[in-house]
């Protein structure tokens, strides 16, 4: 691959707090987890043990040749009970960052990757009148202790990704699962209503949008008056939506319920995060069905690295500011897709860069297979194996693949 990449490019891997470290029990999904019933397959435990193990993950970063690193600071551990500050997890978090430029990658750092405080979602989470301000104090708080040294902020991941399942058509049995889990959650925790932001019914939506919505902005013009240069937006999951003949119109309501609030709001910040897996097709009457035999990944979408350039293409058109692919990867049992679709999705990438869509950088997910939500540990999107008892990392050919990229890239 050619150097046609912007100088500063970032080529990086992304992570999350409650998938990658382990033991994250004063969290909701935590929580959550351990109800009956419960939609999750089985519980995160130990995950990875990243907490412990982070400079060992940062190791395999920089031996990939790479120069960023995404990760999450886990509201529940900073602050896991209300107003309860723990300078343990703060300053676990600010070794992490330090940890990043001592290795010369940029720490790219997410807010809320879905998982919360127990106690926030037992209080309404993001449907609180005040949720927004206690959001915005965490940024604001984590920002005043090392937000002079991280490269990007993220506020919120994937805050559109009902709306998504609802058109990609999540079974009814597992949405019936996801209710009773909740119900199951606030008889426990003694509320009326339990909800969580990657546990929620289609019915509890358009309230946490709301509210989402709210938080974002308090946390952007909170982190913004702690230090004003600092890139901040928000990434969501984006499908490369494709009209064929007659399915234009089909297309463009798609975006409108899923997509477009978010790129709208976009407008205002500095970048927007596209996290994008799939690519769909649409005719006129309806999602074409994929042609028999085709190879699938786990998610149970066709192979299509060029989803990855289409994507940002649109979000870029939409929301008018500069794109940080966040996150883009597959889910697979078999490395050697992963490894060969490395290449051709990021020359998609590279190709949208050479038409002018200005993409600030690349975080592939995932570093490490980890505990992939309500999947438990059977998904892989990682570039590098854990073993379950030992925890012991060892580098897939992906991770080969994806280092000799960059490696031509830079």
């Amino acid at each position: 691959m050619s150097t046609a990449f912007p100088p500063g490019f970032l080529w990086g891997v992304a992570t999350a707090g409650h998938q990658n470290e382990g033991d994250n029990r004063h969290s909701d999904i935590w929580f959550l987890e351990q109800v009956e019933p419960t939609v999750f397959r089985e519980p995160s435990g130990q995950a990875c043990r990243s907490y412990d193990l982070w400079p060992t993950d940062l190791d395999l970063a920089q031996d990939m040749g790479l120069n960023a690193f995404r990760f999450s600071v886990e509201w529940a551990r900073i602050e896991p009970q209300p107003g309860v500050i723990s300078q343990e997890a703060l300053a676990h978090y600010e070794a992490v960052v330090d940890g990043c430029l001592e290795r010369g990658l940029a720490p790219v750092v997410t807010f809320s990757h879905f998982a919360a405080p127990h106690w926030f979602s037992a209080n309404g989470s993001w449907t609180a009148p005040d949720a927004a301000q206690r959001f915005a104090d965490f940024c604001a708080l984590v920002t005043r202790r090392f937000g002079d040294r991280i490269a990007v902020a993220v506020t919120l991941n994937e805050p559109n990704l009902v709306p998504l399942l609802q058109w990609e058509g999540l079974p009814q049995p597992v949405k019936d699962l996801q209710a009773a889990t909740l119900r199951a959650a606030s008889e426990k925790a003694g509320v009326t209503r339990y909800l969580a932001g990657n546990v929620m019914t289609d019915d509890d939506f358009p309230d946490m949008r709301d509210g989402l919505t709210r938080a974002h902005l308090a946390a952007r013009d909170a982190v913004k008056a702690v230090r004003p240069d600092l890139p901040v937006g928000l990434s969501i999951a984006i499908i490369d939506d494709v009209a064929r003949p007659g399915g234009e119109e089909i297309v463009a309501r798609k975006r409108a319920d899923v997509y477009d609030h978010w790129l709208e709001l976009a407008r205002g910040d500095d970048f927007i995060g596209v996290q994008n897996y799939e690519r769909v097709e649409y005719d006129a009457d309806g999602r074409v069905a994929l042609p028999e035999g085709t190879t699938l990944n786990e998610m149970g979408s066709a192979i299509r690295p060029e989803s990855l350039g289409g994507a940002v293409r649109y979000a870029h058109q939409v929301a008018g500011v500069p794109v940080l692919v966040t996150e883009h990867g597959m889910g697979t049992q078999n490395d050697s897709e992963r490894a060969a679709f490395i290449e051709p999705a990021l020359a998609g990438l590279q190709k949208a860069v050479a038409d002018g869509v200005p993409v600030l950088g690349y975080c592939h997910w995932t570093l490490l297979d980890n505990f992939e939500w309500i999947f438990g540990y059977g998904m892989k999107f990682g570039l590098h194996e854990v073993d379950r008892e030992t925890f012991e990392r060892t580098p897939k050919p992906s991770a080969k693949a994806y280092a000799a990229v960059v490696a031509a890239a830079r």
